[in-house]
């Protein structure tokens, strides 16, 4: 499917769902739309994944089948300044797939011009409707499930499953990623939008992932959200944590972060107290482990200065630590496999 990605006045540092889909999405993309960086190229930004024209607006776009929403705001709620391209994508014949809590499909306008020119509005965070409670089965699975974890939200949660899935297949082992986030489930084409479902059926939801794929697989990836100790998103890190009975857990962080993204008056605890954390949660369902941590090191200009910080992190947690898009994730998926 050939695509445009909206990612205006975010690209590429806000745009996480932009990157994470031209990275490990089987989508060829045509342009990135983004008001303040157009005239550049994605390369000018970002060496490590296909390079396409940033440009103004869907009239600077050839023939694409989409338009993909690339970026999520806190609260995921639909921007008004995006309209004029969504429109302008919708009129020219374009499907369009979004992943914000506000549903495209349920705009008036969108509805009808995706009618009158025979559009899908795909709303990746919409949950399906029969979901329910846990039956506290995902331990049962015959695959191994690894989790990962974070400090924070936005610190590569998504990034850390892709590529250890990647490197587990790479391996020879027969690995599976379950999403649950909306990066992720327009990567894999499937999943469920944890953060959208009913508090009650969080877990079941994700549980329901791991029963469908579990016996199938050696290993299933499950994508982590949020934080346990978000002040806004904890709740949705406890439903993954408990739905998806982790044996093993990899905890995430990005290199200098000290207090809560777009929360900065919440302190970030200190590394060491995650481990405890996340195993005594954890523990009360299944016994999980923390046995290796994925530092994002994006914001560290230097690799040695980075190999250092990878080098410290493992250190505070007592496991192997690497970044796993930057340098070897070998450490990592040891302790993993």
């Amino acid at each position: 499917m050939r695509i445009a990605i909206l990612a205006h006045e975010k690209f590429p540092d806000r745009a996480k769902t932009a990157l994470g889909v031209m990275r490990y999405g089987d989508y060829d993309v045509a342009a990135v739309l983004d008001r303040d960086a157009a005239g550049t190229r994605v390369s000018d930004h970002v060496p490590d994944v296909g390079d396409a024209p940033v440009v103004a607006s869907m009239d600077d776009v050839g023939e694409v089948d989409a338009l993909l929403v690339g970026i999520a705001p806190i609260g995921g709620a639909f921007e008004e300044s995006w309209r004029s391209d969504v429109r302008a994508a919708l009129e020219r014949g374009c499907d369009v797939i979004a992943g914000l809590h506000y549903f495209l499909s349920e705009d008036e306008e969108f509805a009808r011009l995706a009618a009158r020119n025979d559009c899908d509005l795909r709303d990746v965070r919409k949950p399906p409707e029969d979901l329910g409670v846990a039956d506290g089965v995902a331990r049962d699975v015959d695959a191994e499930v690894v989790l990962t974890v974070g400090t924070d939200c936005s610190v590569g949660k998504m990034t850390a499953t892709m590529e250890l899935a990647e490197a587990a297949r790479d391996r020879g082992r027969d690995a599976a990623v379950i999403p649950t986030g909306q990066t992720g489930i327009m990567t894999e084409g499937w999943g469920n939008p944890i953060d959208r479902v009913v508090s009650d059926f969080t877990a079941g939801a994700v549980e329901e992932m791991l029963v469908e794929k579990g016996d199938d697989h050696d290993y299933l990836f499950v994508e982590g959200q949020g934080s346990i100790v978000h002040p806004a998103y904890s709740a949705v890190t406890c439903g993954i944590l408990h739905g998806s009975m982790p044996d093993r857990m990899v905890l995430c962080h990005v290199a200098g972060r000290e207090a809560v993204h777009g929360y900065e008056s919440f302190a970030l605890p200190d590394l060491p107290a995650y481990v405890d954390l996340y195993e005594s949660l954890a523990g009360a369902v299944h016994d999980g482990e923390v046995v290796a941590g994925a530092l994002n090191t994006v914001n560290v200009d230097d690799d040695a200065a980075a190999r250092e910080a990878v080098e410290a992190y493992g250190d505070a947690l007592g496991v192997p630590a690497a970044d796993l898009v930057r340098f070897d994730e070998n450490p990592v998926l040891e302790a993993v496999l």
